[in-house]
């Protein structure tokens, strides 16, 4: 049987931060995924976001139009100081 997650979003970076409120923008999140069997998991992952600020939910996977787009978002990370982050527990920097 498939486990259901809660997600705690621990830090986000916006492809265009300023396109919030005009129109739907893609973002790159470090997560905590919090399973219905007690378990806990760290990991990134790309969602988007809505013109009203809420996350799209969706059962598939974020639509990404090119790599442009996650190279972006990756270097952001990076330069913020959460791209290097790990699923391993000795390499987590929930900064």
């Amino acid at each position: 049987m498939a486990t259901s997650a809660r997600v705690q979003v621990i830090n986000e970076v916006a492809y265009d931060p300023n396109a919030v409120g005009n129109s739907w923008v893609l973002c790159l999140q470090w997560c905590r995924y919090i399973y219905d069997d007690g378990t806990m998991e760290m990991g990134f992952r790309f969602i988007w976001r809505r013109d009203d600020g809420s996350l799209q939910a969706a059962r598939g996977q974020a639509r990404i139009p090119d790599l442009e787009m996650v190279s972006v978002l990756m270097e952001r990370a990076k330069q913020l100081g959460w791209g290097h982050n790990s699923s391993s527990e000795d390499k987590v920097d929930n900064r």
